[in-house]
């Protein structure tokens, strides 16, 4: 039987000081080939796919859905690779809040700038930032290819405010620059397979990517199942769901999105 790869002791003190841990290769080769073909070629996909333009006017693709099944992208949010990680940084049960595909295409996929996942859900009536996102590299992620750039630590700077630049929401500059000074920037070059857990509150953005080739990533976004917002959300960001063996991944063969998942239009 495959050994996978989990999340340990030293993922999460990582996680506590810098807010954000990568774990290398945490799905293989064949898991990542098996769910780009399943994107690739998902119609439903395709059809709920929508760009968000950074200041300069160039436009990031990506789809948006809140309900888990049983199709190939749930059962990655769904393996216990994943669901017990983000149990164990978040310390208690988690609940699906949503998931995305993250498509920067060659020379044309924009920016995002400086912000923290809280500075929008902060809005969206969770009082708490016991909030995770994960990201896992289904291609390569380079400088030239717009990869995630992070300060590390400044998740304990706690909520910065947040206002609109182009079609995006953005920190205050006044602290990012600040933050700029004190902090280390770190570029977060991955392999695809390769997973980034991330705090709600650290403190990202990315380049436009000025490459040959597309940078895409799936994105699951966790919340502690008991941070119930008092705003109206869909009810998978409060509700704990079932994990799925890590085998289940590759069992799933092509099953691709259903209509259904609840997608954000």
């Amino acid at each position: 039987m495959e050994q996978f790869i989990k999340l340990s002791a030293a993922d999460k003190a990582a996680f506590e000081l810098n807010g954000y841990a990568i774990v290398k290769s945490l799905y293989t080769k064949n898991e990542i080939n098996l769910l780009m073909q399943a994107a690739e070629n998902d119609e439903v996909i395709q059809r709920n796919t929508y760009g968000r333009k950074d200041k300069d006017g160039n436009s990031t693709k990506l789809a948006l859905w809140y309900t888990l099944g049983d199709n190939i992208y749930s059962l990655f949010a769904r393996s216990r690779r994943m669901s017990d990680g983000v149990s164990l940084l978040l310390n208690g049960e988690p609940a699906h809040f949503h998931t995305k595909l993250m498509q920067k295409e060659p020379f044309v996929g924009g920016a995002w700038e400086w912000h923290q996942d809280y500075g929008y859900w902060y809005s969206d009536g969770f009082l708490f930032p016991c909030m995770i996102s994960v990201m896992v590299a289904l291609t390569e992620a380079t400088r030239e290819n717009g990869c995630l750039q992070v300060l590390k630590g400044s998740h304990l700077m706690g909520r910065v405010e947040h206002g609109t630049t182009g079609g995006q929401k953005g920190a205050d500059m006044e602290k990012v620059n600040i933050a700029l000074e004190r902090l280390e920037l770190v570029y977060v070059e991955l392999e695809p397979g390769d997973t980034l857990f991330f705090h709600c509150n650290l403190l990202h953005r990315s380049d436009k990517n000025t490459s040959a080739g597309p940078r895409w990533s799936l994105i699951s976004t966790f919340n502690l199942a008991k941070n119930k917002p008092y705003k109206e959300q869909h009810p998978s960001c409060y509700t704990p769901f079932e994990p799925m063996p890590d085998e289940s991944i590759l069992e799933a063969k092509m099953v691709l999105h259903t209509g259904d998942a609840g997608f954000k239009q």
